[in-house]
């Protein structure tokens, strides 16, 4: 069978007939259906229309589903510079994702994208009219602390996963489908939620002091992760567990700086995850930048094949999406160049770049990260073979099609 990477670089085989170049990609496993304009695929409940054009994908295009960034801008009128940035990136394909805030941390007087639920609503929309493949639209909405949909915005209160964990997981369960009814009503489709960290640390200054935990007993912790992701996922949105392989130890902030929790992390950390995968596959599993030197040595895990390809996908045999958490966090961005971070995370088995874009912000980072990793790849210190198989993953998932 012929290789699909001369695909991959764009190179279109002379005298090779449309139908036969899609029967190449066919055997390839990247696509079961191009048989019309649109294919359609059910996920979670809901069918997504995905477009067709192409009998195949350019490099181009397989990068930018691997990028997930946070933008300025309301989508109300003036429409601002940001968001026409924003939105030109979406149509050239050079992102497959966008992260939603409610307010912007280095410019107080900035228009973030959360006003009301009405105005979200239509920015969503306007964002999702313009992306030749459907978007991930994506908030952090765990309840409690963590919410970037508020009451101000017309979002009724979700408890926080340590109030919900002192619940019983139905209780969980119904609080997650209200709470996910009204995010596929605004067209929110993507939840980084639930949390799988167990409150091991009931200090860790950003999981147990903030309430982001459901219980210090990983048993506990899995049952109502679990309730979480059903109730979402009954509604029609995508869930993420994170902050693989646990953050629940650290004494420190990755907000902030490096977070080491060599001497505090502990196996049973990972119970969670072994339970909740097979029972609830989730859509993505996020990676935490927290450094565990005897899996992933100097590297946060974030950046590291050993603890991504190793324990997350080769001991506990997840095969889905794999996101970073904010690239642009301090544990990451302090010690790492923009372009070493993009050649770790991918070459680790990284799937999606997440670059929220408000630690630090640039209304083309998009389309520099983009540039970034075309470069790589043309230079030869990314196999083209690696986004492939990170476009494949994303890819089932935003179809529902089989690799």
């Amino acid at each position: 069978m012929q290789s699909a990477v001369p695909l991959l670089l764009g190179l279109r085989p002379q005298g090779v007939g449309l139908a036969v170049m899609i029967a190449l990609w066919l055997c390839a496993g990247v696509w079961q259906s191009v048989t019309s304009k649109t294919a359609h695929a059910a996920h979670y409940g809901k069918t997504v229309r995905v477009s067709a054009k192409r009998a195949y994908p350019s490099l181009e295009e397989m990068v930018g589903q691997m990028i997930m960034i946070g933008f300025r801008g309301t989508g109300e009128e003036p429409v601002s510079d940001d968001l026409r940035d924003m939105l030109a990136d979406i149509r050239m394909g050079r992102i497959g994702g966008v992260i939603l805030f409610d307010h912007d941390i280095t410019d107080k007087n900035a228009r973030r994208n959360i006003r009301s639920l009405e105005q979200s609503k239509a920015l969503i929309a306007r964002l999702q009219a313009a992306a030749p493949l459907p978007l991930f639209v994506a908030v952090d909405q765990e309840g409690g602390r963590v919410r970037r949909f508020k009451e101000a915005h017309g979002m009724p209160y979700t408890p926080s996963p340590q109030e919900l964990g002192r619940r019983t997981p139905e209780e969980t369960f119904k609080d997650a489908l209200h709470m996910g009814k009204i995010l596929h009503s605004l067209g929110v489709n993507l939840n980084f939620a639930p949390s799988l960290d167990v409150n091991s640390n009931p200090l860790s200054p950003v999981i147990g002091a903030l309430g982001r935990s459901f219980s210090d007993n990983p048993l506990k912790v899995a049952a109502h992760a679990l309730a979480f992701a059903r109730g979402l996922s009954k509604a029609g949105v995508l869930s993420c567990y994170k902050h693989f392989p646990g953050h629940g130890s650290a004494t420190d902030d990755t907000h902030i700086g490096l977070a080491n929790v060599s001497a505090t992390w502990r196996k049973q950390e990972l119970e969670p995850y072994r339970i909740a995968l097979a029972s609830q596959p989730p859509a993505m599993i996020m990676v935490g930048h927290v450094v565990l030197r005897q899996k992933s040595g100097s590297l946060p895990a974030s950046l590291s094949r050993n603890v991504i390809n190793g324990m997350l996908r080769r001991n506990l045999g997840w095969k889905g999406v794999v996101i970073t958490d904010d690239l642009q966090m301090g544990a990451i961005a302090e010690r790492y160049h923009t372009k070493e971070t993009i050649r770790l995370a991918i070459s680790a088995g990284v799937d999606i770049l997440l670059f929220g874009n408000n630690i630090k912000y640039n209304s083309k980072e998009g389309a520099v990260i983009h540039s970034i990793v075309m470069d790589m790849v043309r230079a030869g210190h990314i196999p083209p073979k690696r986004i492939e198989e990170s476009y494949k993953r994303i890819m089932k998932l935003k179809t529902g099609l089989d690799t």
